[in-house]
């Protein structure tokens, strides 16, 4: 009988490519490993948890819960988006449970302590008793919101919940650089651009599916047929990010032959290329010359996950309809994956399974995630 894959193995994830192993089982199926990822992968990162768009305006607000955690994502009165913790500093009552707008303050529905947009605490009523609203013991300095790191790029709005990771800046410098082209506006395409799909498989399924092109011929004949597997290539940056590029990309036209408007000062390459980067822990990205999308994957359970999809444009405005048909395209390909990595979520409860094997020719995308999580975990480098 095959031996077990087991938690505590993970020394094989790191070994080059060809003779590697892929994560163990209990990665994806078993409760305890799912808590201990979270806190040693998701917890130290720079992890996607939402866009700007969720909030756009001031006083614009949106309970998450993150890896059980309630937050608030929040603009504030200055039109600063921000995170909280979703709580008030008095008995831990959630404070709001529904999107909605913030009008003034932000209210406890439990004993009425009232927070400003910026987190501070304003309010504190009957507290010292009957119709006394301070007290010496409450210092209302101290006792604000508890606000969590963030960092916005491309409007997605990045968390490190430990508050221990290097500056975002920093972390993904290579990315940013990689794509200083694209360091332009986005304007987020609206109701229409943006849609979830929930999934029946384990979040870091989603990630590995979208590393690699080695799936276009059987999963996604559609692109296959225009966007060979044969015109795609490898990028990897071990320790951030990894994914594909395609040297054939086409355009969206119209009834009228028109397409969406280019970013502005892209060079040659973006003419027909396109790259579509997995931006670790959480966030798949994608760049094209006329749109981009971000998907951020909520974790819900160890085989549950939100995919959160957002299509953005160089314009403010563009044509309506041909925003809706490229919105009913994407989600069209992304439902395509959804059978593969439900697929692979039931497979991992095969007891006798290792992990996998990759193909070092078109797998190599893919194995760098796995390596990046067996290390966050504390699994030594190959040596």
């Amino acid at each position: 009988m095959a031996k077990d894959h087991t938690d505590s193995d993970l020394t094989s994830v790191r070994n080059p490519v060809a003779t590697a192993n892929g994560l163990p089982n209990a990665h994806y199926i078993d409760d305890a490993t799912f808590k201990a990822e979270a806190k040693a992968v998701l917890h130290t990162s720079w992890a996607g948890l939402a866009v700007g768009a969720d909030v756009p305006d001031a006083g614009d607000a949106k309970p998450i819960d993150f890896m059980g955690i309630p937050l608030l994502l929040l603009c504030d009165k200055d039109g600063d988006v921000r995170v909280f913790q979703n709580i008030c500093r008095h008995r831990g009552m959630i404070l709001v449970d529904a999107p909605r707008k913030i009008e003034g303050a932000i209210r406890c529905p439990y004993h009425s302590w009232c927070y400003s947009t910026k987190g501070a605490l304003v309010s504190t009523p009957h507290v010292g008793g009957a119709g006394h609203n301070t007290h010496d013991a409450i210092v209302k300095d101290d006792l604000g919101l508890i606000e969590v790191r963030s960092h916005i790029w491309r409007d997605i709005v990045f968390i490190n919940l430990d508050g221990t990771a290097d500056p975002f800046e920093v972390v993904h410098a290579d990315l940013l650089q990689r794509w200083k082209e694209h360091d332009a506006p986005l304007h987020h395409g609206g109701a229409t651009s943006a849609f979830t799909l929930n999934v029946k498989t384990n979040w870091k399924l989603a990630v590995e599916n979208y590393c690699e092109s080695y799936h276009l011929p059987w999963v996604h004949p559609g692109l296959n047929s225009y966007s060979r597997l044969e015109d795609h290539y490898h990028i990897e940056q071990p320790g951030q990010f990894s994914g594909q590029g395609t040297l054939v990309y086409r355009q969206l036209k119209g009834a009228d032959g028109q397409t969406f408007p280019d970013f502005a000062g892209l060079g040659p390459f973006w003419d027909e290329g396109a790259e579509y980067i997995s931006l670790y822990p959480n966030v798949l990205l994608g760049a094209q010359r006329d749109h981009a999308f971000a998907i951020i994957l909520q974790p819900l359970a160890t085989d549950q996950t939100a995919e959160h999809i957002h299509l953005y444009y160089a314009t403010p405005t563009t044509d309506q309809t041909m925003r809706d048909e490229n919105a009913v395209l994407w989600k069209g390909v992304f439902e395509e994956d959804i059978g593969v990595v439900e697929g692979m979520q039931k497979g991992r409860n095969a007891p006798g399974f290792d992990g996998g094997r990759f193909s070092p020719a078109m797998d190599s995308p893919t194995h760098c995630f796995h390596d990046w999580v067996a290390g966050k975990m504390g699994a030594p480098a190959a040596s």
